[in-house]
């Protein structure tokens, strides 16, 4: 109740891994899907996944060989263009990446990415907005998740049928405020579809899959920006289009 109390407030707490340094990862799903069934009875809709720690840097940095992940709620989802207030965060960062919605229900231990591809009906450039109830981002993979992975919100553009082509090798630049990156496809696990088959099998050891109509944000091609007040922040891709986002121009208030 602390963390989903937290988000609302939009006040950080000390980490749990600092207070309970017994804290398993099988406890942090526990308080995750504790957060989701308060999120779901307080009148929101599940509509989705994501999958985190996709590079091998940042499973290094938690010294874990996999990655994680978390649920997408209805309100957690925005058009193309969106406006955001910062007073909607903490300490808010943002990442470019791919969302995949499903055409078909997938599930199971030995899914491929050719099944995802199968199943999907369109891809998506997507903007990730991630978030810590964690005061300082000072974090123990445990700590990311029990906070839903870190997961604000998700602002997507336009969807493309995958069709032919190749999600591995497509560039994205990432302009976010003065930070510009480029990335290709390959930076997600090297080809964002096995990033997706690897949730399906993690979410199959659950007992759960992914349904028709469901959005996945497949992982981040690039590295986090801190998400500023006046900021303007696009992801761009050369053949899937681009998506967009602005933050007011007024001031984090506590």
């Amino acid at each position: 109740m602390e963390l989903w109390t937290s988000a609302r407030d939009r006040r950080a707490v000390r980490s749990i891994s600092t207070r309970h340094p017994h804290f398993t990862l099988a406890d942090a799903y526990g308080v995750q899907r504790e957060i989701r069934a308060l999120d779901l009875a307080d009148g929101e809709v599940l509509v989705g996944h994501k999958i985190g720690a996709t590079s091998e840097a940042i499973q290094r940095m938690f010294g874990i060989d996999h990655p994680d992940f978390g649920y997408l709620a209805d309100r957690m989802l925005l058009s193309n263009g969106a406006c955001l207030s910062p007073d909607r965060f903490i300490a808010p960062k943002v990442e470019g990446e791919l969302a995949f919605r499903m055409g078909a229900d997938i599930s199971g231990s030995s899914v491929t990415a050719g099944d995802v591809l199968d199943a999907t009906s369109v891809v998506l450039p997507a903007l990730e907005v991630l978030d810590s109830r964690f005061a300082n981002w000072e974090i123990e993979l445990v700590d990311t998740v029990a906070d839903n992975a870190s997961c604000a919100l998700a602002v997507l553009g336009p969807g493309v049928p995958p069709g032919d082509l190749d999600l591995a090798a497509e560039q994205m630049v990432f302009e976010a405020g003065n930070s510009v990156q480029t990335a290709r496809g390959t930076a997600v696990m090297g080809h964002p579809a096995q990033s997706v088959a690897c949730l399906v099998r993690i979410l199959d050891s659950f007992g759960e899959g992914i349904r028709a109509g469901d959005i996945v944000l497949a992982g981040s091609w690039a590295a986090a920006v801190d998400l500023v007040p006046g900021m303007a922040v696009k992801a761009a891709f050369g053949s899937l289009g681009s998506v967009s986002l602005t933050v007011d121009g007024a001031a984090l208030t506590r």
